[in-house]
């Protein structure tokens, strides 16, 4: 039976905070770790992740670690640029219906392999030789036209604003795309908000300004 109507699943803003707190205990180091352990019990008891993560591939970019999270917590789905394919929507579909999850976050990441591959592809007008790859490429590029010139080559600034418009960008399909999200949506039964994972600091910035910030911030 579907669980979206759940009434004790988690707020998604109280997910929210509870993510954020997790990600600056990961970056402090902060006391002990509060990721629930791996126990026997878990085979036999019900999903109930309080949140859905849709992530990158990047081994660089391990979900539960930041946000220091344990088994049973996330639902996390991971692919190269954070893209959003029909699999992906059906995963995501699959955790909101299925586990009451109430919070959907789409992370990108700085000095994103697939963002990079995608900015050089419109720059250069030559893909990915692989059409496994372009499939990726293919999905990211739509949405940099306004950042990328063809012919020029662009640096780290812009690279950093093709991710933010790429996570934009699936959290807006992730939103409009899919029948029944747009309706979790709509009620306020689920929130979908797009962040950027910073390599070179640890910290996972909230990307949307009214979504609410993590406790001691």
């Amino acid at each position: 039976m579907p669980r979206i109507a759940d009434p004790s699943a988690l707020p998604p803003e109280e997910g929210l905070r509870r993510l954020l707190d997790g990600n600056r205990r990961f970056r402090e180091r902060s006391g002990p770790s509060h990721a629930t352990p791996w126990s026997a019990e878990l085979a036999d008891q019900i999903q109930r992740p309080f949140a859905i993560i849709l992530g990158c591939s990047d081994s660089r970019t391990p979900v539960e670690i930041l946000f220091d999270q344990g088994f049973g917590e996330l639902f996390v789905v991971r692919i190269a640029g954070n893209i959003v394919a029909p699999s992906v929507i059906g995963s995501i579909e699959f955790a909101a219906s299925q586990f009451g999850s109430r919070l959907v976050v789409v992370m990108g990441h700085t000095r994103c392999g697939a963002i990079s591959a995608a900015v050089h592809a419109l720059e250069t007008g030559a893909g990915p030789e692989s059409s496994h790859l372009r499939s990726i490429t293919d999905r990211i590029t739509p949405h940099l036209g306004g950042l990328v010139r063809p012919g020029e080559t662009h640096g780290e600034e812009v690279l950093r604003e093709a991710t933010r418009a790429n996570v934009r960008a699936s959290v807006d399909h992730l939103r409009h795309g899919s029948a029944l999200l747009e309706q979790l949506v709509l009620s306020g039964r689920v929130l979908v908000v797009g962040a950027e994972y910073q390599l070179e600091t640890g910290a996972v910035r909230l990307l949307d300004p009214s979504a609410p910030a993590p406790t001691g911030a």
